[in-house]
């Protein structure tokens, strides 16, 4: 197998790999998925490297055997409430003789936009670019080749905790792991669910994970916002647990198989069993039950994420709606509730553009591990070692650099 890509997702709850190449069509082909429970991670950031490490090398292995190949360098996402956005412009003269634009003037207009003060313990992870303006010339996506004098970038600027960088760093050198590059995770996930006609339209894809709600809004084919909610799948399992006095394991199990959203989906006659706690035998309560535990936690998780639509300033641009992806989607009702909360057309987000095993990867819960490696085939990062693998971490600045140039 040549040109063998990695997408490795680190979550809260699970840690998950799917090893890929390129088809013969240019798009992404699954070839191997390996899935792990993740216990080193609190609100998407490592609390303890060694069970991340283990995490990461159990669904590495189990990809890896079911792509029977081995693997060495992946791209990796990353996620956590100390991930900020902000959108920034810079503005440069064309300098060169005949006042064409080249790439050396779009490399420097960026890196004008990008000359924010950050505080040292903070890294730019992402400078991506919105569109440009040529002297009163607004909207361009590509300026290269156009006549000015003065030449403007909008771009939107991610920056994350270097300690945070680090310890993934850490944890994937622990594992024997070589990054070739890393995502903001809703980027990821764009990659693998939403059209090229969304993001032009306007569109808000919403990540909800284990432990985080990834927020990012494109407009005109570019970012224009993004955001991290610390809530997430893990906050309804507690509620279940505590509510139905069950243990948090059995309690993911019962949301996963029962749970909705909306109150008024569940047949009012419908029993579940729910397994007591210690020696007690296992109980029989109306479904309903559930669903007024879990509508409420859902509804202020939709009432968060529409306080940032609305924050964002775009919230009436959106024409595309809303997208819903990660493995806290994929509860019955979430679309339902979604749609009530936002007054806005929402879907839920499924891999899409991708062959072989794609049936194994159709859940919600995979979309960000398979947009890495969607991301992976765009921008050639295969993998240059397959047989051995690295104790080293590629530099975030080559990875900024790369991000400028894919982005322009």
């Amino acid at each position: 197998m040549e040109d063998v890509i990695v997408g490795l997702d680190i979550g809260t709850t699970k840690t998950c790999a799917v090893i890929g190449f390129m088809g013969e069509s240019g798009t992404a082909e699954v070839a191997g998925v390996g899935i792990a429970p993740s216990r080193g991670l609190k609100n998407g950031v490592i609390v303890n490297i060694d069970s991340t490490i283990s995490s990461i090398i159990k669904a590495v292995e189990d990809a890896e055997l079911m792509a029977g190949t081995e693997i060495g360098n992946v791209l990796v996402s990353i996620t956590g409430q100390h991930l900020k956005g902000e959108n920034s412009k810079g503005v440069v003269a064309v300098s060169n003789r005949n006042r064409t634009i080249t790439h050396s003037e779009i490399r420097r207009v960026i890196e004008a936009a990008q000359a924010v003060v950050i505080p040292a313990d903070r890294e730019i992870l992402h400078v991506l670019s919105k569109e440009f303006t040529v002297d009163d010339q607004i909207g361009i996506k590509d300026p290269v080749g156009m006549s000015g004098v003065r030449l403007e970038a909008e771009v939107h600027i991610i920056t994350g905790s270097a300690s945070s960088i680090n310890n993934l760093s850490k944890a994937l050198v622990g594992a024997g792991l070589q990054c070739s590059d890393i995502l903001f995770s809703p980027l990821a996930s764009a990659e693998a669910v939403l059209s090229a006609d969304e993001k032009e339209l306007g569109v808000a894809l919403v990540d909800i994970g284990g432990g985080t709600t990834d927020i990012v809004i494109y407009l005109d084919g570019g970012v224009t916002y993004s955001s991290v909610l610390s809530i997430g799948g893990i906050h309804v399992t507690n509620d279940i647990s505590i509510g139905l006095r069950t243990p948090q394991d059995s309690a993911e199990v019962i949301k996963k198989k029962y749970g909705c959203a909306v109150l008024d989906l569940v047949d009012a006659s419908e029993t579940i069993e729910v397994p007591s706690v210690g020696d007690r035998a296992p109980r029989r309560q109306y479904r309903q039950e559930l669903t007024q535990i879990i509508e409420p936690r859902m509804i202020e998780m939709m009432e968060m994420i529409d306080h940032e639509l609305l924050k964002s300033g775009k919230k009436d641009l959106l024409a595309a709606g809303v997208v819903i992806t990660g493995g806290g989607s994929m509860l019955d009702g979430t679309v339902e509730a979604a749609e009530r909360v936002f007054n806005l057309p929402v879907r839920t987000g499924l891999c899409r553009d991708i062959t072989g095993l794609k049936d194994v990867v159709a859940s919600p819960q995979y979309s960000n591990a398979v947009g890495l490696l969607k991301y992976g085939v765009r921008a050639g990062r295969f993998n240059t070692k397959i047989k051995a693998r690295k104790n080293n971490f590629s530099s975030f600045g080559q990875s900024l650099k790369r991000w400028i140039e894919e982005y322009l």
